[in-house]
């Protein structure tokens, strides 16, 4: 599907999200291939001069960030193994995908790349008004960023084979079904190709 509105690189940024070690592991089976593409979106945009930023999860130790009321990182929290998913190497970003550099990394403590970080400040001061995202996983990083983006007036392309889900099914709904009323879905090489049409 070729993207419907004109790229602007200076206005445009690309959000590479939750590509850490650990979780590319546990999500991704054809993770040489998914990583390759991947990378290769995120060089064709730092080529094209479009901002790239990379969303990583992390905590202080104790997880001082979460709440017992939140079921999701409420279980982490308590679970000195689960924590250890986010430390060292394997809460790193993965080294195929690593920022280069003028990069700018966000951490989050949180689903949505939005919550309690500073990325709507970064992406306003650069005055960016189109979002390019995809990540890990697409039910979770992928479509809370897209709806807190989507309200906030951002133009939105999802890059669709650079998602993952642990739930086939849902990926395949989110990507072909709910995403497309709010963004645009492409492919790698469809969001490569319209960076290098002038």
């Amino acid at each position: 599907m070729p993207i419907p509105f004109p790229l602007d690189p200076a206005r445009t940024a690309v959000l590479s999200m939750d590509l850490q070690t650990f979780i590319v592991s546990v999500y991704v089976k054809d993770q040489d291939g998914f990583l390759a593409r991947a990378a290769g979106v995120l060089q064709a945009s730092r080529t094209r001069g479009l901002a790239v930023l990379h969303v990583q999860v992390g905590f202080r130790p104790g997880l001082p960030e979460v709440s017992p009321r939140n079921q999701l990182f409420g279980a982490i929290k308590n679970s000195p193994q689960h924590q250890k998913i986010f430390e060292g190497s394997a809460g790193s970003i993965h080294p195929a995908v690593a920022p280069q550099g003028d990069d700018i990394v966000v951490l989050k403590h949180r689903v949505s790349a939005f919550a309690g970080t500073d990325l709507d400040m970064i992406l306003r001061a650069q005055e960016i008004d189109t979002l390019v995202l995809f990540g890990i996983a697409t039910s979770g990083v992928v479509l809370s960023t897209l709806l807190h983006a989507s309200d906030a007036d951002y133009r939105l392309i999802v890059i669709q084979d650079c998602c993952a889900d642990q739930d086939g099914e849902l990926h395949a709904c989110l990507i072909d079904k709910f995403f497309p009323r709010r963004a645009t879905v492409v492919s790698a090489a469809e969001f490569r190709d319209a960076l290098s049409t002038p």
